[in-house]
């Protein structure tokens, strides 16, 4: 595994960051699936980090969903985040990523991506900020840029959302607002 950056080293690529890309299971879910006798799916997500997703879009950085399941609860979830950019059912998370990425006329150098699993591994290898929750499977961990405190589902999105927000100078004033 890589040894952790400083956090001046996480907020010199976090100035540059302009899209948040987020894997959902075991990102902004802990990763587990739940579901009802009924075959109904229910997912748990994190109102620190959907708060967080909140501020980040605000602060003029946008945020993506890039999932490789396919799940009315992650349109929902999305939905009331004010995410638009959200792709189900992703066999090649980089090839979409990719293609994002150009349509919003930006770089892989200005992209944060948040992963959990080895379908992630691709993007978290390309982008500038690849970053792994604590229970990642192990390549990630390793080829990941660094990794969050908190685990998914539990406030690590949250995490990054706040380091983003902190590099880019955006927190205090953002914060202001509920004081």
């Amino acid at each position: 595994m890589n040894t952790q950056p400083h956090l001046d080293e996480i907020y010199e690529r976090a100035r540059l960051v302009k899209l948040l890309a987020l894997d959902v299971d075991g990102v902004l879910t802990d990763g587990r699936l739940y579901f009802s006798n009924s075959g109904e799916e229910i997912k748990s997500f994190s109102t620190l980090d959907g708060q967080g997703i909140k501020l980040l879009q605000t602060s003029g950085v946008a945020v993506a969903i890039l999932t490789a399941r396919k799940s009315q609860l992650v349109s929902n979830r999305a939905s009331n985040l004010g995410i638009v950019h959200v792709a189900q059912g992703c066999e090649n998370k980089l090839a979409t990523l990719t293609t994002l990425v150009k349509s919003l006329q930006l770089e892989l150098s200005q992209v944060a991506y948040v992963g959990d699993d080895l379908p992630d591994l691709a993007c978290i290898r390309k982008v500038a900020m690849g970053i792994a929750v604590p229970n990642a499977h192990p390549l990630l961990r390793e080829y990941a840029f660094c990794t969050t405190t908190q685990a998914g589902g539990m406030g690590a999105v949250r995490e990054v959302c706040d380091w983003i927000l902190q590099a880019q100078g955006n927190y205090d004033q953002l914060v202001a607002a509920y004081l």
